[in-house]
């Protein structure tokens, strides 16, 4: 029995790995006992049950995107930031699948505020400050910037997209095209 060296930092990093290989749906405490070949109940001094373990492996996925992103945003602006932001969560996606549906896993308020989910938010409207969106409407951008990167990335995944020409690359770019000419001519609100 392997039971040396384990922690709840080993144990998630090895959840987040399982998860991509079988899906983050998949991964259990019971299922990462299995993989250590040690017995259920000893992984429970580290985790307190499955869901404590799909939170820690969200809590990598988003350390793990929000260090690209920052990488990715270094000296960019406009929609040379914003394609770069894109990519990262498309990247992410396609090399993490499994991490990936981690990251939208729902975490509970506190957790959440401590969660890298914050620093992604404030890279998505430090890119919107280039597009001089007001404060509130890039409250709104940052919720329509999230949901067609997640929603793109989604159905490509899923096979969405294979089905007819042009490829998805070339709608991802499109995709992009789109936002960037939104951003730049942001609706007023209507009063």
């Amino acid at each position: 029995m392997v039971r040396a060296g384990l922690n709840a930092e080993r144990l998630a990093r090895a959840g987040a790995e399982l998860a991509d290989e079988v899906g983050f749906e998949q991964v259990t405490v019971s299922a990462l006992a299995r993989r250590f070949d040690v017995k259920v109940a000893s992984l429970y001094s580290h985790v307190k049950n499955s869901h404590d373990l799909k939170t820690r492996i969200a809590l990598i996925a988003l350390q793990e995107m929000a260090d690209r992103a920052a990488d990715a945003l270094a000296g960019r602006s406009g929609k040379d930031a914003l394609t770069a932001l894109a990519n990262v969560y498309r990247d992410y996606a396609r090399e993490h699948p499994g991490r990936y549906t981690a990251s939208q896993f729902r975490l509970d308020p506190e957790t959440a505020l401590a969660s890298a989910g914050v620093r992604h938010s404030q890279m998505t409207r430090a890119l919107l400050r280039g597009y001089d969106l007001t404060e509130a409407d890039q409250t709104h951008a940052v919720r329509l910037l999230g949901s067609v990167f997640h929603g793109y990335v989604s159905l490509e995944m899923s096979g969405g997209f294979s089905h007819s020409a042009p490829g998805s690359d070339v709608s991802w770019t499109r995709t992009l095209d789109a936002l960037d000419a939104l951003l730049r001519n942001w609706p007023e609100e209507k009063k």
